[in-house]
């Protein structure tokens, strides 16, 4: 399981660059994205698309392909495989088929948020990206009792609701943080209580890749 860059392509590690080159087959979650990663590293490589739509279809095939030496590097669109993003199913059918398993250590979106917040970084719980229906409002409300600094991956063009629910489930003076495009160009970090993000980004629609980090409950 190899990172790759969430923006700035300089955040590439050598490792990974040397795994990309060893490797007799890269699987990629959008081919289209990978290939102009591939091509700015100068590594010429077979691309297979591995994504939500096919991993199910494909993966005992990949296995079995690993079983008979071929070396097969994992990459998603950026970030880390299988955090938020595809991965898992191809991770745990290896491991159950007793093939070893490697990540590199690497890009995440997630830690440069939590780091940047200004929010406790002690104790913290990774939520990734909320139900956008079913099971939504039982989750935020879960959430409502959790002391720990909380982290979440959300799209721009949710970005005001969940803030708005947010607020509505926890409180508006909770703190929170908002990053954007991190690591590229137009990075922007936004620190406030819900509302005062909420009215914010209401009057500066977003674009881009979003983390929220909001503070826990206090405790009594």
């Amino acid at each position: 399981m190899v990172p790759t860059p969430i923006g700035n392509l300089q955040d590439i590690t050598l490792r990974a660059i040397d795994e990309l080159k060893k490797a007799d087959m890269v699987l990629a979650e959008d081919t289209r994205v990978s290939s102009k990663l591939m091509k700015h590293l100068e590594i010429s490589k077979h691309l297979v698309p591995h994504h939500k739509f096919n991993e199910h279809k494909t993966v005992e095939s990949i296995v079995r392909q690993i079983e008979m030496g071929s070396r097969i590097a994992l990459i998603s669109d950026a970030g880390t495989p299988a955090i938020s993003d595809p991965g898992f199913l191809l991770v745990r059918t290896c491991i159950e088929n007793g093939v070893d398993v490697e990540c590199l250590p690497g890009p995440t979106a997630l830690i440069p948020a939590l780091a940047v917040s200004g929010l406790p970084t002690d104790k913290f719980v990774f939520e990734g990206f909320l139900p956008q229906k079913k099971g939504r409002q039982t989750r935020l409300k879960l959430l409502s009792e959790e002391t720990r600094t909380m982290v979440f991956y959300e799209s721009p063009f949710r970005l005001v609701k969940s803030l708005t629910q947010f607020a509505a489930f926890w409180g508006e003076t909770r703190n929170a943080c908002v990053c954007r495009e991190l690591s590229k160009m137009f990075e922007e970090v936004q620190r406030g209580t819900l509302k005062e993000l909420e009215a914010y980004y209401t009057e500066h629609p977003p674009k881009g890749e979003i983390v929220i980090v909001v503070e826990g409950k206090h405790e009594k």
